[in-house]
């Protein structure tokens, strides 16, 4: 049980009892009175900070491009008058439609606050690390300047499906307006594609799954028959698993992760066979949260503070990305910081059927970005759930809790297990701007400068 709050997996079995239940939580915390900016609650001096934010984006600071009103009153007490971050702070989100400098100068204009491109991180940030596949012909599927976000990743040989598609016009017959009017065989044959990476939600699913589907059971030769002995097949690396996202909408949107339930279902009813992934990344990822931490690192550094960052605290709105994500980063540190001594893994969640495996610092990652990175020295990992997108605290719960504790109601990836206590918050608020009152709160941090007025 996390500081008192009633477990989730309670919840998820059935209603919770008594009136603090989570559903009253969130208009209970928005009651509290959090000390003013500036002053902690038993009068101490200011100090330097020993934690960072890790922020999500949508559900917590935007839904869609419309701003959440306490996204703003949040930035005032994270930032000083001359616009400089008070505590480190990065934004982790699972977008991977654009450049990390895009998305940067989106929060930039949002927030009124300068962000650099430095405290971002993208779903596919840690496809830099997989080098050995830099070098090879890869697919990449999703939306936005795709070959850009490629090839600023290192790939050096990026193709698209809209290429792929007009190389081999036949491929895509579900659209009858876009079936080419003239047969012709290819003028051009492409390379043998070598890896297929998923970036995010494509714009038209039924072309993205066909011709996946068609590299993937033609060794990567997608001109040519379908064959069967095509298995293991080529590599699948893919970022982004939110099944669903919360935009303007008054209900989730679809995300990555339902494009990928639909393409891992078809490729098993057609071949018998689970889809493999080489890699996960994105949230839950712990493979993200160490390099969230860097990034937290890095910041604290730049600003001469001194003093070790020991506690992230990881604000979002999806239980299975965000809380999940935190509270499994969570138990990889105190892992870590229980083994001193013993060498430090870097965990990536690797598709093979049902079995898992480990992403060894030596054996994966080129030793450089090792260098870059470092190990992870924070000594926890808190989460922190606000009821302003994904999360729902009236959302109905089902009477019988055999209706509710199945694999229907977990919305993380196949290949992550349901463990209730990773779908447990340390703590939820109604918003951000609630989430970091809590924070100075818990960590008794006054910061003695004047902050920012908007």
């Amino acid at each position: 049980m996390r500081r008192g709050l009633p477990p989730l997996r309670r919840w998820l079995g059935g209603r919770p009892a008594g009136p603090t239940g989570l559903r009253g939580l969130c208009s209970a915390a928005a009651g509290r009175a959090a000390p003013p900016p500036g002053e902690s609650g038993d009068g101490t001096k200011p100090n330097m900070p020993t934690f960072g934010f890790l922020l999500d984006i949508d559900g917590v600071l935007v839904r869609g491009k419309t701003p959440i009103p306490a996204a703003k009153k949040a930035f005032q007490k994270l930032v000083n008058s001359q616009g400089q971050f008070l505590v480190p702070v990065v934004f982790v989100t699972n977008a991977g439609n654009c450049l990390r400098q895009k998305k940067a100068d989106q929060l930039s204009h949002i927030l009124g606050v300068p962000i650099s491109q430095d405290q971002v991180v993208m779903s596919h940030s840690p496809l830099r690390m997989f080098k050995r596949y830099h070098d090879k012909c890869v697919l990449v599927s999703g939306q936005g300047p795709l070959l850009d976000i490629a090839k600023y990743l290192g790939f050096c040989q990026p193709i698209t499906i809209d290429i792929l598609r007009e190389t081999y016009p036949l491929l895509d017959m579900v659209d009858h307006d876009r079936r080419p009017k003239v047969l012709h065989l290819p003028a051009v044959e492409l390379p043998r594609i070598e890896a297929v990476v998923l970036f995010g939600e494509p714009v038209r699913w039924e072309t993205n799954l066909q011709l996946i589907i068609d590299v993937l059971l033609t060794g990567g030769c997608p001109g040519k028959p379908h064959h069967q002995a095509s298995y293991p097949h080529i590599p699948v690396l893919a970022c982004n698993m939110d099944l669903m996202w919360m935009a303007e909408a008054q209900s989730p949107r679809f995300g990555h992760g339902t494009f990928m339930v639909c393409l891992e279902n078809i490729y098993k009813k057609i071949t018998g066979k689970e889809l493999k992934y080489e890699a996960l990344m994105g949230k839950p990822s712990e493979l993200t949260y160490h390099y969230a931490e860097y990034l937290v690192r890095t910041q604290a550094a730049q600003r001469h503070w001194k003093k070790p960052i020991q506690t992230l605290y990881a604000i979002g709105d999806n239980l299975m990305t965000d809380v999940y994500g935190a509270n499994l980063y969570n138990r990889y540190l105190e892992e870590k910081n229980s083994r001193k001594g013993s060498k430090g893994r870097i965990q990536a969640k690797v598709a093979a059927g049902t079995r898992s495996a480990t992403i060894s610092q030596d054996d994966e990652i080129d030793h450089t970005w090792q260098n870059e990175l470092a190990p992870a020295t924070a000594t926890n990992c808190r989460s922190v759930l606000v009821c302003t997108g994904v999360y729902n605290p009236h959302t109905e719960v089902p009477s019988d809790p055999r209706e509710s504790i199945t694999e229907t109601v977990f919305h993380g990836h196949r290949d992550f297990r349901f463990d209730p206590a990773l779908v447990e918050p340390d703590h939820i608020v109604p918003d951000v701007d609630a989430a970091v009152d809590l924070i100075y709160q818990l960590e008794n941090f006054a910061p003695d400068q004047d902050t920012r007025t908007f």
